[in-house]
């Protein structure tokens, strides 16, 4: 590939991947586990995002392909590792298609939550079998909606008349898990950091160019979510962002600017939409990778003879997304979607562990930071997440020793 894009560039994309669904909908599980202490637990989310996106970045420039953690873990840990990896990041990703839907019906129909999700879905499918994609250019006029749907926000909040100090009390307001639980429950709203990791063949200098566009991506974003979340906690305080699904949407109405209420909701469903058309590709490709591995299942891999896409892994895809949604609340599928990302992480830092020095080693801090990050987040979050996410390691597990034992 050329080498055209700068560190500008890649920090362009990095944000285009960040500011978008997740925001709109993660704030409320974190205000419910933490109060206001999910400020605390933003700023860990941040951190360990951090250290997997520098990881990931690492591993990129030293196997340059399509699959991600399930192709690292498949060469530095082994298969067993490999399976686990893309499975995870498959359940996960599928969860995160099923919380993007139900955040579309939070805010576009909030008493028809689940109709107007499943409509999406089906919707999103067909235009990905029309050849529909999120381009370039539509995650850019994506990103500058959520942008002013949160102006919006902090407007209001600040100018509403309702903003109060009091409403940040209690601070920290939970316990060391609860601060945890929230940052968990946060990572959700960094989904997308790790796409600056996959530039190594587009970027100049990558070595020098990926880890300054990951450090610089990530503060603006944190610094766009900081804002937005004190302005959030300002308005209505935490009992009033865990009170509803659609949380921004309530901090605009609380006040005097009600009426740009539609907005917001505008951008939330822009970007919900986006995010998950993105996914419904992304996931389906990767069940593609990870089915050719499989003989059980390979017939997920098979393309389209006309369109040389992967129609079966598309419709088996949207499928398992409307049984999420039919099943899960917005607050499980955000739960259950973020142990499935952890856990994938968990494995990227794990693999980066085993890099030489030669091969561009991070400083060892940051993946041994990432891995226990991971698995200390991935605990503590909400209990039936954490059992979903058990049940799926178990399987994934079988599926490995039924596959070595053929």
């Amino acid at each position: 590939m050329v080498r055209r894009l700068g560190v500008r560039d890649a920090v362009v994309v990095g944000m285009s991947a960040m500011i978008g669904a997740g925001i709109f909908s993660a704030f409320a599980p974190a205000a419910a586990a933490a109060g206001s202490g999910m400020l605390i637990g933003l700023a860990v989310a941040a951190v360990v995002a951090y250290c997997n996106a520098t990881s990931s970045a690492r591993l990129a420039a030293v196997y340059p392909t399509s699959g991600g953690t399930y192709v690292y873990a498949r060469h530095r840990l082994g298969e067993l590792w490999a399976g686990q990896a893309g499975w995870a990041f498959i359940v996960g990703k599928t969860a995160s298609c099923a919380a993007m839907a139900l955040t579309v019906g939070s805010y576009v129909a909030p008493d028809h939550v689940r109709l107007v999700a499943v409509l999406a879905v089906v919707m999103l499918t067909v235009l990905g079998w029309a050849g529909v994609q999120r381009t370039t250019q539509l995650s850019a006029v994506i990103v500058l909606v959520s942008l002013a749907a949160l102006l919006v926000v902090v407007l209001a909040s600040f100018r509403g008349g309702t903003a109060a100090a009091a409403n940040l009390q209690p601070f920290p307001g939970s316990d060391a898990r609860g601060v945890l639980q929230s940052a968990g429950l946060l990572f959700f709203a960094f989904a997308g950091y790790a796409r600056i990791a996959t530039l190594g063949e587009e970027v100049r200098e990558p070595t020098r160019t990926i880890p300054r566009a990951i450090a610089t991506a990530l503060l603006v974003v944190l610094v766009v979510y900081a804002v937005v979340a004190v302005s959030s906690l300002l308005a209505i305080g935490a009992h009033g962002l865990a009170a509803t699904s659609a949380p921004l949407q309530a901090v605009v109405e609380a006040g005097s600017w009600a009426a740009w209420a539609p907005a917001v909701r505008i951008g939330a469903a822009a970007a919900s939409l986006g995010a998950l058309l993105a996914l419904l590709l992304g996931v389906s490709r990767t069940v593609v990778a990870v089915a050719r591995d499989r003989p059980p299942i390979a017939r997920l891999a098979r393309l389209d003879a006309r369109s040389s896409t992967p129609r079966t892994a598309e419709v088996t895809v949207a499928a398992l997304v409307l049984v999420l949604v039919a099943t899960l609340d917005l607050r499980g599928a955000i739960g259950f979607s973020s142990f499935g990302v952890l856990v994938y992480y968990a494995i990227a830092n794990a693999s980066a562990l085993t890099l030489r020095r030669d091969e561009g080693r991070p400083p060892r801090v940051l993946p041994v930071v990432g891995l226990v990050g991971c698995l200390v987040l991935v605990c503590t979050l909400p209990i039936g997440a954490v059992l979903a996410g058990l049940v799926v390691v178990v399987l994934a597990t079988l599926e490995w020793a039924v596959h070595r034992l053929r």
